[in-house]
């Protein structure tokens, strides 16, 4: 068997565009969640008006109706009995987050989505609308012209929509009327959540924060969570994460390759190593070649002509029979680098990639989208 070493020079090549790269570090407070300190989901039901005519309309939609006439009196008009047919109000679900100590009269951002058969809500405006949480008390109240960025154009004989139009959003559309009671300076232990739990990085967090303070100030707990132990300390909790937040650690990244079969995208991780192994990568051509042969019965003989099947087939191998011994020290990203320089396709690629884990040569965890 001939070793050709196409391989070994794109490496060599690869090796020197693409250097080792330095370790990343990363701060504390962006890869860790302090436990309590989060957000809190809001949900309301209200009503869009203003539409040019693409509001829900009654038949499929009646608790527009229904919505429309009890906000009207409330406001004082009367129109029980009336038969109100709007095209321009649509009935809508109004969706919200309330950030961790949000206090009354900040605002937040507001998403609105329409839940009966309007075609679209641009151009609408959102009537006052209380936001409920999971205790079903209301915490904020949302109103404001909806800002929608999907497009719906019709005309005789065509329709071209592009994104949502029945969904859109208010920034600073609601207003916070009630805060929620968290004392966190009360607490004398205090949990830093990983957001990707790992021994490693969990770790490494520990020491970091007790080689910053001097002393054993953060213990390990498992692999997603590191506690904090403020008993005895004169500074607040909040001034204690306020100086720890921002030191930088090491990472630890899982050995991951996450190959999208749709767009040709490949992402490996750094710590992604191959095993020695030999790979062999070309095309296979099939030809079928059809002659039939017309057999027809001798002058005065009984019988019928009939067409009997020939058939060829030719199996060829175009291009060069690329086949390469990689030696331990290769990388994956050497590996993909020089198939790239070889002008491999990306399904090619990701064929030899999934061949190399079928055969136990690559020690990563393979994701396929």
């Amino acid at each position: 068997m001939k070793w050709t070493s196409w391989l070994f020079a794109a490496f060599a090549l690869s090796t020197l565009a693409f250097p080792a790269p330095a370790e990343a570090q990363a701060r504390i407070r962006d890869v860790v969640d302090v436990q309590g300190v989060r957000e809190n989901d809001l949900v309301g039901y209200g009503i869009v008006v203003g539409l040019n005519g693409t509001g829900d309309t009654v038949r499929n939609s009646p608790f527009t109706e229904d919505s429309l006439t009890h906000m009207l009196e409330r406001l004082g008009v009367n129109v029980q009995g009336e038969d109100i047919k709007p095209k321009n109000v649509a009935a809508v679900m109004v969706t919200a987050a309330l950030p961790p100590f949000a206090r009354s009269g900040s605002s937040i951002d507001v998403n609105i989505a329409s839940i009966g058969d309007a075609t679209s809500i641009e151009g609408g405006t959102l009537i006052l609308t209380p936001l409920l949480a999971g205790d079903n008390q209301v915490y904020a109240v949302a109103q404001g012209t909806v800002i929608v960025s999907g497009i719906d154009v019709k005309a005789q004989g065509a329709r071209e929509t592009r994104g949502s139009p029945t969904t859109g959003a208010i920034p600073n559309g609601a207003r916070i009327e009630r805060e929620v009671n968290y004392d966190f300076n009360s607490h004398q232990t205090i949990s830093l959540a990983l957001r990707s739990p790992d021994f490693t990085t969990a770790a490494r967090i520990e020491d970091t924060i007790n080689a910053s303070v001097g002393f054993t100030l953060a213990s390990m707990r498992d692999p997603g969570t590191v506690d904090l132990d403020l008993r005895g300390m004169t500074e607040s909790p909040s001034r204690i994460l306020a100086s720890i937040e921002n030191l930088a650690i090491q990472v630890a990244t899982p050995a991951r390759i996450v190959i999208d079969e749709k767009s040709g995208t490949i992402v490996l991780g750094e710590d992604v190593t191959i095993s020695r192994v030999a790979i062999a990568q070309g095309n296979i051509a099939i030809k079928v070649r059809e002659t039939p042969v017309a057999s027809q019965p001798n002058p005065f003989a009984r019988g019928e002509s009939i067409v009997l099947p020939r058939s060829e087939i030719t199996i060829t191998q175009t291009g060069s029979n690329n086949i390469a011994m990689l030696d331990p020290n290769v990388t994956l990203s050497q590996l993909i680098a020089g198939l790239n320089a070889l002008g491999v396709s990306p399904q090619e690629m990701a064929d030899i990639i999934r061949a190399m884990k079928a055969a136990g040569a690559i020690h990563a965890e393979l994701v396929i989208r």
